[in-house]
């Protein structure tokens, strides 16, 4: 395919980064470049000035009913140009399940929201959280909680690993709450994000300042966030705290949210031994985990705990299981897993199994037969 020119989008315009500024970006399959991206250039902030001026007020003067309609607008926009994101997808080494999971799985996030905000909240501008409370014994002095949208940005920092549904997930309740967004994608995968934001942008539903985009770095953005502003990060432990300790996240008490690692596992019974249904879905689980999306996911597990004396039927009935599973470029017929979605993550994965094998036995080695 040809080689993509990722653009940013800053108030309301697609720009694209000086030509000496780009960074190549890989195809997971064939390590040959699929997109340039870079965001140097961009002023920040103005992106955020665009966003708290025009983008807000716009979301605001609409009602919790009239932006659920919205996000219906959007999801259908998604569902009608799946197919062209399905294509960008196998370049991130996700087969056509694994992106069904992210692209139509993001659409039926929108959806859900827009289903929930319709049936769930008022068609106002604003949420009554309960009844007059009493505050003096007369009567005369009364409360009442009302939620109203912030005056400020929900700045969207995602993961490589759900490009779509990572954005969707938060877009949906961010604009169903009438903030405006700035999205910053993960640049391994950014090119399947920008092609599901393009998507949306050229619906026409959103009003003018709702959402701005930026392919790669996000320069000085921090430096002009208020406390009327949302960080929300999706990605490691390591990074999460690093952008928490910003000294404006602390001075202006700007709220942030991370989604950070995981740590999950699977754990069969003693009582859930060899020809036990409970046994078979442990492993058939484990497999699974291990596979979809090649196992890069913040629910698969890290750690599969079994009982001594079921240890080596445990081995050997995941290494028959992990024998049939077919590794290669995600577009041929019959492949059932596709590569890592990039280097980075291959040499990750390499150092961590080299440090495991010096403690334990490897059971099943199927990451050497894809990749660049």
């Amino acid at each position: 395919m040809k080689t993509l020119k990722l653009l940013n989008y800053a108030a309301d315009a697609w720009y694209e980064a000086p030509e000496g500024s780009l960074a190549e970006v890989p195809s997971a399959i064939t390590g040959e470049t699929v997109a340039l991206t870079g965001s140097q250039g961009l002023d920040f902030r103005a992106m955020l000035d665009h966003a708290r001026r025009v983008g807000g007020p716009a979301l605001r003067a609409m009602t919790f009913h009239e932006r659920a309609w919205m996000l219906k607008d959007l999801a259908n926009a998604v569902m009608a140009r799946k197919e062209e994101l399905y294509e960008l997808n196998y370049e991130t080494g996700a087969t056509r399940t694994d992106g069904w999971i992210d692209i139509e799985g993001g659409a039926g996030t929108l959806y859900s929201f827009s289903s929930k905000g319709r049936r769930e909240l008022p068609n106002s501008r604003v949420l009554v959280d309960g009844a007059m409370e009493p505050l003096s014994k007369g009567g005369t002095f009364v409360g009442q909680h009302v939620f109203t949208p912030l005056h400020g940005v929900a700045v969207h920092i995602n993961a490589f690993n759900f490009p779509v549904w990572g954005m969707l997930e938060k877009l949906a309740p961010t604009l169903l709450a009438g903030v405006p967004a700035i999205v910053k994608p993960a640049s391994a995968t950014g090119y399947l994000a920008e092609a599901a934001f393009r998507v949306m942008i050229e619906a026409g539903v959103l009003p003018p300042g709702a959402l701005q985009l930026v392919m790669g770095g996000v320069g000085d953005l921090f430096d002009h966030l208020t406390l009327q502003d949302v960080v929300s990060f999706t990605g490691s432990a390591q990074t999460a705290m690093k952008l928490q300790s910003h000294p404006v996240i602390a001075r202006e008490s700007v709220r942030f949210i991370a989604e950070r690692d995981s740590l999950n596992a699977s754990i069969l019974g003693p009582d859930a031994g060899p020809g036990t249904p409970e046994f078979d879905l442990f492993v058939k689980e484990v497999a699974r985990e291990m596979t979809v999306k090649a196992g890069q996911k913040c629910t698969a597990i890290r750690r599969a705990f079994a009982p001594a004396e079921h240890i080596d039927a445990v081995e050997e009935a995941l290494r028959a299981r992990l024998a049939q599973v077919r590794i290669g470029d995600p577009r041929e017929e019959g492949v059932t897993m596709g590569a890592l979605a990039s280097q980075a993550q291959v040499n990750g994965v390499r150092a961590a199994v080299a440090e495991l094998a010096k403690s334990a036995r490897i059971v099943a080695a199927l990451g050497e037969r894809c990749g660049p």
